[in-house]
Parts: structure tokens; sequence; C-alpha cells
């Protein structure tokens, strides 16, 4: 995040002396620009300049020599006659040193108490070698502005050593916070994508003058006298060797680069220090100062938001080239790590005799150890480019190096900001490091101009519904840069505007953008609060209402609803899935979350179980938690293709990724665990057992409205006991003579022994996978469910007890009675199973209650005589069933 440092921008726009951080902030996010944090100062409370008087040296039984001096420190600090302090003849206050590069007479920084230096170290008055220390005359060290210890700081010394040699000295008192850059907050803000020219202080500067009106500088403006009193160098023959390579793999049809400028400067001072205010100005910023070469480019980059780079001049061998990389290419940057390169990377190189083209930066990104500036460089070339900003994007982040310069140029940097930025440099190259800069500069400028765009001029209150008006309007987008035009009416007679975008904002590229400026530069605030008003629906679809149904039935059962993380490792192992299961099939995910869980669930017991273990694990013994949750199966899925996003996607491209994503059905997952209800006064504990895992899938079945059969998987379903699972599926449907079985809707039962081992799950725990959408497919086709009126007249009431074949099922037994006894049919239940030597071997009897009622008329013996004659005939024909006398 960029750092706002007030007097840095001061610079630029008219800031109000006074103006804090907060104020800053403040006015700031009036145009968008969050605060992110205030950084305070370095150093808080008194910090003043002194005059040493007396210096009185004393040597310790140690062998240490200090020296207890009187420093005058203004009239606002000096020790009040009658204090009760050491006495003195001349107003001051006795300071303990152990420093000895001074003397009287000496001008000095003093922190008195109450002061706080970096670190949290507190200021404060002590007795010490003797003496009352009331305050410490300062180290540059223990100021934070280097790692200078030997001594303390001698002003007349220290200005002459950055740059204000000859000037008076501050009189005693005087605050030393702005004289030594320490006393300022500085404000860190948010920057969005969209705004990378906010990424300067020329960016910021601009936003404080649309925020407060205040007067705006443009830096980048070549005509300033104050900052380019010589103009740019012209650019022509003479100038250093570059050339632009013709680009083999342009990004979505854009060049990598379409602006090179390089400036060169020679016999540069490599001793010459980085002038203070700069060096101030780089660490407020969260920069760290390295050489004056360096630090130039960095401050021209953080002041004026084009990123530069230095060569040492002596290394390179002309020309310079901008080309993509080849395969396999490698080079090996600044922080001394080799990378192989790309082929999509775009490069800075040259041709040394003999060695071929080489690699020595990556564009826009890091510069390479090569041509690396060093502490013996004296001739350099400075370059300032504009790269695709896509490209720069795809390699900083192809190689992990989000380098500030990266930041800038993936964002778009200002196509006519290359020559200014780099004139600037060689400006203070020359003033500070004693180069002399050549009279050409290479400026190979391949840059379009920005396109004018038609905007209505109502686009900012159609979108706000803020009336803005025409004048308004241009008022506004004029003052960000742009030019604006009127373009006649279009056929609807709306007020067009030809509007052209400034160089400085590559974000603008479209109605929208520009309808975004003019409702922030006008103020968020002036946009009314209005409620939308609902538009008028039939509320949630079928398919939601029965999902909340399911939801409520499983709540009213006893079971509490839980969410876990839909991402598994090996728990197919512990469900002991067979390999050739096809829930083993999951899909793995490129990036997990964590590395023991790659997958994405298959079924919601998958990580369901899990929620029951701990809880089991944790003191909780009884259990009774069920999910609702999508689940993954890949099978069918086909690779879909990257589509880009220059465009909008095809017809053909928007079916080949969803042919790419694959099923995701919504099920729903039940463990039970213990007691359903426990011991108590009334009776003994009832443990959840298998029929309560059943009884919870024909409760969600019926509070949807829709019938399901009940019957023993054909073969064993893991992990389940093979012995105490059903199968439920939709109603059977008979097409012709044959019975057709329904859509699979769930798997209820005990858990195999081995697998509550596997869990550390109790014994005879319990579980439930059921699939909704069947239910879900039948609730939709069904449509809007016809309540029939309670009947007033009585029911009839038959028993009848069947005799089977032990492999028939009492649901199918249940399933023709319900369609031998049609409508008159209200309700039909099992209430006994018999098995004995007097039905023969492989036979049982099925007892059934039926009960019968119209709804226009009480039923008749005949009637119900004849409903019991079809059910036995029926059930005999379909099943080969007996009536038991």
């Amino acid at each position: 995040m960029p750092y706002v440092p007030l007097e840095w921008l001061r610079e630029h726009v008219s800031v109000p002396t006074g103006t804090t951080a907060a104020q800053l902030a403040q006015d700031l996010v009036r145009v968008g620009l969050e605060e992110e944090r205030i950084v305070p100062p370095a150093v808080t409370g008194p910090l003043v300049v002194g005059k040493v008087l007396t210096r009185e040296a004393k040597e310790q039984s140690n062998g240490k020599v200090i020296s207890y001096c009187r420093v005058d420190v203004g009239p606002e600090h000096n020790d009040a006659p009658g204090s009760g302090k050491e006495p003195s003849e001349l107003p001051s206050r006795g300071i303990v040193c152990g420093a000895r590069n001074f003397d009287a007479g000496d001008s000095v920084v003093v922190s008195l108490p109450g002061a706080v230096l970096p670190g949290g170290f507190a200021i404060a008055a002590r007795k010490t070698y003797g003496h009352v220390s009331d305050g410490m005359i300062c180290s540059a060290r223990e100021l934070g502005l280097g790692e200078d210890h030997d001594g303390i700081i001698v002003l007349d010394q220290w200005l002459a050593a950055h740059g204000h040699e000859g000037e008076e000295l501050p009189a005693p008192g005087t605050n030393a916070l702005p004289l030594l850059g320490l006393g300022e907050e500085v404000l860190e803000i948010n920057i969005t994508p969209d705004r990378g020219y906010c990424f300067s202080m020329r960016g910021v500067a601009r936003e404080y003058s649309h925020a407060t009106g205040a007067q705006f500088t443009d830096p980048a403006d070549a005509t300033n006298a104050g900052l380019y009193p010589h103009g740019l160098a012209p650019a022509g023959d003479g100038g250093y060797a570059v050339k632009i390579a013709a680009d083999p793999a342009p990004v979505h049809g854009r060049p990598g680069c379409d602006r090179y400028v390089a400036r060169v400067v020679r016999g540069l001072d490599p001793t010459a220090p980085t002038p203070k205010w700069m060096r101030d100005r780089l660490t407020a910023a969260g920069m760290r100062p390295i050489s004056l070469a360096v630090d130039v480019t960095n401050y021209v980059m953080l002041d004026l938001g084009q990123p530069l780079h230095a060569f040492d001049l002596g290394k390179l061998h002309a020309p310079v080239v901008v080309r993509r990389a080849q395969a396999g290419e490698q080079l090996t940057f600044l922080d001394e790590v080799t990378r192989t390169l790309d082929p999509e990377d775009l490069v800075i190189s040259d041709s040394p005799a003999g060695e071929g083209s080489r690699p020595l930066v990556l564009a826009g990104v890091f510069g390479g150890a090569e041509t690396e500036v060093d502490e013996r460089t004296t001739d350099l070339l400075i370059e300032a480019a504009h790269f695709d900003a896509v490209s720069v994007a795809r390699s900083a982040r192809r190689h992990k190096l989000p380098t500030e310069s990266s930041k800038r140029n993936e964002r778009g940097v200002d196509t006519r900001l290359a020559p200014v930025a780099a004139q600037r440099a060689v400006d203070l190259l020359v003033e500070y490091g004693g180069g002399t800069a050549d009279p050409v500069a290479t400026d190979l400028d391949r840059t379009t101009a920005p396109q004018p765009q038609l905007l209505r001029a109502d686009a900012a209150e159609r979108l706000t519904g803020v009336p803005y008006g025409t004048a308004r309007v241009t008022e506004l987008l004029e003052a960000i840069g742009c030019t604006v035009e009127p373009a006649g009416r279009d056929e609807q007679g709306q007020e067009l505007l030809r509007v052209t975008a400034p160089t400085w904002r590559p974000d603008l590229v479209g109605p929208a953008h520009f309808a975004e400026e003019v409702a922030r530069l006008d103020g968020y605030d002036n946009i009314p609060v209005v409620l939308p008003t609902a538009p008028a629906g039939t509320g949630l679809t079928a398919r939601q209402q029965a999902r909340r149904e399911a939801v409520r039935a499983l709540v009213a059962a006893g079971l509490t609803q839980v969410l876990s993380y839909p991402f598994i490792g090996e728990v197919h192992d512990l469900l002991g899935l067979p390999e050739d299961d096809p829930r083993r099939q999951a899909v793995r995910l490129a990036n997990p979350l964590a590395e023991d869980a790659p997958a994405l669930r298959t079924s919601v017991l998958d990580s369901l179980v899990e929620v029951a273990r701990r809880n089991v694990s944790r003191g909780l013994p009884d259990v009774a938690v069920f999910e609702v949750g999508a689940v993954t199966h890949p099978a069918g899925t086909v690779p879909a293709p990257i589509v880009g996003v220059d465009r909008r996607p095809t017809d053909e491209q928007v079916a080949a990724l969803e042919a790419g994503i694959p099923a995701q059905p919504t099920h729903v997952g039940v463990v039970l665990v213990g007691e359903r209800q426990r011991a108590g006064v009334l009776g003994a504990a009832q443990p959840w057992d298998w029929a309560d895992a059943v009884q919870v899938v024909r409760q969600v079945a019926a509070a949807l409205g829709v019938a399901v059969e009940v019957g023993a998987p054909a073969e064993p379903v893991a992990p389940w006991h093979p012995g105490r699972t059903a199968e439920l599926r939709l109603a059977s449907v008979r097409r012709g003579k044959e019975l057709v079985a329904g859509a699979l809707v769930a798997h209820a039962g005990e858990l195999h022994p081995r697998v509550c081992r596997a869990l550390g799950l109790p014994e005879r725990a319990c579980a439930v996978e059921m699939d909704l959408e069947p239910l879900l497919d039948a609730v939709e086709a069904a449509g809007v469910l016809q309540v029939q009126a309670v009947s007033t007249f009585p029911a009839a009431k038959e028993d009848l007890a069947f005799v089977v074949d032990e492999q028939v099922t009492a649901a199918q037994v249940e399933q023709v009675l319900r369609r031998g006894a049609g409508a008159l049919l209200e309700e039909v239940r099992l209430f006994d199973v018999f098995r004995g030597p007097q039905l023969g071997q492989g036979r049982k009897s099925l007892a059934f209650s039926l009960r019968l009622r119209a709804a226009d008329r009480t039923l008749t013996a005949q009637e119900t005589a004849e409903v019991r004659k079809r059910v036995v005939k029926q059930a005999a024909k379909l099943l080969g069933a007996e009536l038991r006398a």
C-alpha cells in the first residue's frame, strides 16, 4: 500500500499548514482512497536543539569516562531558578553523556523527559554517576537516522554532511523534529486495482485536489521550470542504441513494449551520498535507501509513478533489445536467484560479442545481476519504458516476484510519462552525483493515443439517480483530464458526449467507468438512499420449498443440523469402500486448503462422520446430526478449455465450460450414535437403531408428499452392515406386466463394525446417505399439491394376513394393497410379522390393517367386501400370496 508523507505531498498540491494525517485521510476517502493506517512519527515528545555550555569529564572506577554537561535547551525547557535541581550560573539543564566527540559551544540534539525514541525508549530524569541526568543528548542511531553510535549528533557537522553547509544553526530550544525529518505522521492508503496512478505522489496529489479544490501542480509537466529547468532532452540520432524486437507472443494482440526511453549519465561519483531529504522521503514511503543511483530511480518512481531501471553502462553491450524470452533461457536476478524464463516473459537483453543475446532484466518486474549498479559504477543507462500491463502481471505471478515496479506496470502507467521521468532522474543524478548527461535521448515511441468514446450525457444519472446535468458532467470529466466534446443525439434523442480519457487513466474504457468518475468526484454522499422496490414474484421455487421442508422434517425427528468442510482425504479407506467403487473417483483440488484433504467429497457421510467422531471423542456419546449439502461426482466431466477475458464468451464456449463442471447433486447425510432416549424413571434407555435410520428417510419423504419403498439392497453396500441395511427407492411403476423399480433415494442402517472401529465410533452406530434430487424432482413433477377435504363419514377397517415367500418384502405387499384398494384406501399399516413351522419352510406371514373411507358416503359392507376380494386376488396373482385363515 502507498505511503503519503504530508511534506512530500505539499510539493505538488496546496495542503494547508497544520493538516494532520487523519484530516488527509478524511479528504482522500471522499474520492475513494481509503485509509489503511496512520504510521506515527519515529520520535514523539520534546526533541529540541541544545547548546552545550559546559562539559566536565570524569573517569569512573570502572575506567569509563563520562561527561556531566550543562546544556541550554531554550527558555521554555531550562531549569527554573529555585526548582531544586543542580545549581548553575546560566539557564540550562544538567545531562550526563558518555560520548566524547563534542565540546562546549557545540549545538546538539536533546531529547527531554517525556520524549519517546524509536523502539519505545522513553526518556525520563534519572540519577546516574552522582548527577541527575535531566534528558539525553542523542546519537543518530538512537533517533533511527542511521547506524552511527560512536558519537552524538553535532549539528553543524550533521547539516554540512546533508547538504546544508553554511546555514545558520537553530537557536537553543528549537524543535528538532522537522529539522531531522522525524516529526511527521505518514498516511498509508488502500488503492483499488483500477487506480494504479495513485501509486505515486503525483496521483495522490491530483486526487487531493479533486477532493478539496486545492491547487495542483503536475510534476510530470515538462514545462515546470522548478523541476525541469532545461526541459526535455531531444530524442534522435546519437542516443544509446535500442531495438524493440517483433513480438511473437503478444498478449491479446497487444505488444509487450510500445515505448522505450533511454538516457545516459557519465562520470557519476560512485561515493556521492543520497541527499538527506531524499533518504527521508524514501524511508517515510517504506523503502530502504541504498545508493544515489538506486535511490534516484526509486524516488522518481514513487513521485511520478513511472518505474525506472538503472544499468551499469560499462557492463552493457549495445544495442539494448526488448524481446520475449527464449524457451529454457535463464536469468540471475538481483536477489541472486537464477530462474528459468518462460517464452511469454518480456526481457531486456543485449548482445556481447561472441556470446549471443543475453537477458538482463525481466521487463517491468525485476532487474538482473549482470548489469547491476555497484559501488564502482560511474556511467549509467536510465531506462523508462511502457510495458503491457497483462504481460507484466503474468510474469510477476509466474515467478512470484511482486515488486514495486510490477505493482505499477501491471496496473497501467501513463504512456507520456517515460521521457519526463527519465529527465527527472537524469537531473537529480547530475545535481547530486556530479555526472554529465548525454545531450540526446533515445525514445522509441509506438504508443497510440486514447480513442474517443461516445457517452450519453445522462449515463451517470441513470446509474445513480442524481440529476447532474450536462454542464456538471463535462466539468467533472474535464477535472480528471478528459477531453469532452458534444456529439449530437442518439436515436432516442438523448444528448451524447465524445469523451477522450487522459493517458494516465487507462482504466477508463467504457461509459460505466466515466459514470463512476462523475459520481465519485461529485460525492458518493450526494447519491440518495432509496430502497429498491421488490419485484412481484412467486417466492421460493418448488425445489427451494421442498428443501426447507426436508430440513424441518429432520429437525422434527430430533436431529441437529451441522455444516462440515466438503474437503476429504483418505476417509474412503476408513469407510471400507471397495477399490472399484465409483465413490472413490473424487475431484482433486489444484490448490487445496490442507494437504491431507485435497479432494471434494462424493457423499455427505465422507465429512459428516468426522463431526460425529469429534463429538464422541470429546465426551458427547449421544450424537444425532445431519447435514444437507452438495457432493461432487466427476463421472462424465469433460475438461473445459480456458476462456479469455477480452470478450464475452460464445454459446459454444459456455456450453464447454458447463460440460467441464462435475455433477453436484444435493445429498443429506445423517449419523445416529448412542441413545435416542436416556434411561429414567419412565423406562429403560432406547438406543438409536437401524429402524430409526430408515424412519428418518420416510419422514423426509412424507414431509415432501412423496411415496418411497423400503427393501434390502441386492448386494452389500459399504459402509453399512450387510444384514442391517435398507435401500429406499421411489415407488415402483408398472409398465405393462413388468414392475419397474423407482429411483434410488437412500441407504440407511447400521454401519459395519469394522467401519465403527476405524472411525472411533461406538458399536451399532447408524447412518443415512440420502440423494435429495429424486425427491425434489418428484415434488416438481407433482406440481401444486391438491389438498383434499377431511371426510366426516365413518371409516371401515379390514385386517388381512398374507403368507408369502421369505424373499417377498412388506413394501411389495403394501404396494399391491394400495393399488387394489384404490381411492377408498386411507391408510395401510403392517402390524405383525410371523414365522413358524405351520407356515412351511421359507414362508412368513405379513398382517396388514387397512382403513377405508369415502369422501361422500358411508361405505357399505358390500363395498368393503369387494375391496377385500380385489386386494386378495391381486396379491395372489402378483406375489403368490395366500390369505392366512
